[in-house]
């Protein structure tokens, strides 16, 4: 990056020395708004930035500050299922977890009684085929009447209703048969949060989640909103989010819902942005500076924020006509939104002005 500045700043200097060299001697004492124009060469023009000044409407740019937080949408709380002795923890916050992933085993009595059900359930089931294919054969030898059969048949099929139910039970514990229950990761995310250890005993009835994962393929940016900034953002708005960790990154959202209360005590009103979240770069508890641009129902001159040179308590542009002569100029602003500068007088539209190295040339011009 330096050798880039380096670069172009060599001749950029150079060539403003070139024409500082030759009309110094020239140079009249006249007030700051009537100086004598300078006349660029063709090569310093080319490197530069030149900006049209033009009429637009006014925007403001409104800033809120905020916390990137889960979507919670996309967050899912693990639960203990079973009562048991914790194993084979290895994941720890932070880790990306695939959907079915084991992030831990239980040693659980409950699991091992659920298998002797199953167990129970497919012995009665062969009994009482057998026993039911008994009395079939009594009744066609005239030793078994029809109640013995029907007394059979629905012994039989109680046995396989017991059977199906003891199946789906130790299904959803994990269909282990050997007293485990698996703690399985239900979709893919982050493990943002984690309340066990190995070694831990646990019970079924904890009300606190063992694990928490996120999907953090995209996340809230939860703001506040002050009562005179409430009638400028709507839902659906565009907005823009800087944070303190990646300063040159612009990330690109929209307002998805303003909440209907204010906080009693901030006095703000919440507004939630969803924002997309590539390379996973946001994270939770993240503070977050929020910029939307509110357009007036007003239009004035504009020009590139690039072009002003702020001294001694004044606003001044370098204006460049058709045959590339410079001349500084002082300005009355009505507002910036660090994007566009907006004129209350100073420019007409139309005229250029210089938009890159403003400073440096307004420097050179008044050494």
């Amino acid at each position: 990056m330096k050798k880039t500045i380096i670069k172009y700043s060599i001749p950029l200097f150079s060539s403003l020395a070139l024409v500082l060299t030759v009309f110094s001697c020239n140079r009249p004492e006249a007030a700051d708004d009537a100086r004598t124009p300078y006349v660029i060469p063709d090569s310093l023009i080319k490197t530069l930035v030149v900006d049209t000044v033009k009429t637009s409407n006014i925007t403001d740019a409104i800033k809120f500050s905020g916390l990137v937080d889960f979507n919670t949408d996309k967050v899912v709380n693990v639960f203990p299922l079973v009562s048991g002795n914790v194993q084979g923890i290895t994941v720890v916050p932070g880790d990306f977890v695939k959907a079915g992933q084991v992030l831990g085993v239980v040693k659980s009595a409950e699991v091992a009684n659920y298998n002797s059900a199953l167990i129970t359930a497919s012995s009665n089931v062969q009994l009482t085929t057998k026993q039911l294919a008994q009395q079939k054969d009594l009744f066609k030898s005239g030793l078994a009447s029809q109640v013995d059969i029907t007394n059979a048949q629905v012994a039989y099929e109680q046995a396989v209703a017991a059977k199906i139910a003891a199946e789906k039970i130790l299904s959803i514990n994990g269909n282990s048969t050997n007293g485990e229950y698996l703690i399985k990761a239900p979709i893919d995310g982050f493990i943002v949060q984690k309340n066990i250890t190995n070694g831990m005993a646990i019970r079924s009835d904890n009300n606190a989640g063992l694990f928490t994962i996120s999907d953090l393929k995209n996340v809230w940016i939860q703001a506040n909103v002050y009562e005179g900034n409430i009638g400028k953002v709507h839902q659906g708005d565009s907005v823009k989010v800087n944070t303190i960790a990646y300063p040159d990154e612009v990330f690109k959202g929209r307002v998805d819902k303003m909440m209907d209360a204010l906080d009693p005590v901030s006095k703000t009103l919440k507004m939630r942005i969803v924002m997309p979240n590539p390379g996973y770069l946001l994270k939770p508890q993240m503070f977050a500076t929020v910029t939307l641009d509110n357009i007036e129902n007003k239009t004035a001159i504009s020009v590139s924020a690039k072009s002003l040179v702020f001294d001694n308590s004044q606003y001044y542009v370098v204006v460049l006509d058709a045959q590339n002569h410079v001349q500084i100029r002082s300005v009355q602003l009505i507002s910036n939104n660090g994007t566009t500068a907006y004129i209350q007088s100073g420019l007409s539209p139309g005229e250029r002005v210089v938009a890159s190295n403003a400073i440096l040339i307004y420097g050179s011009l008044n050494s």
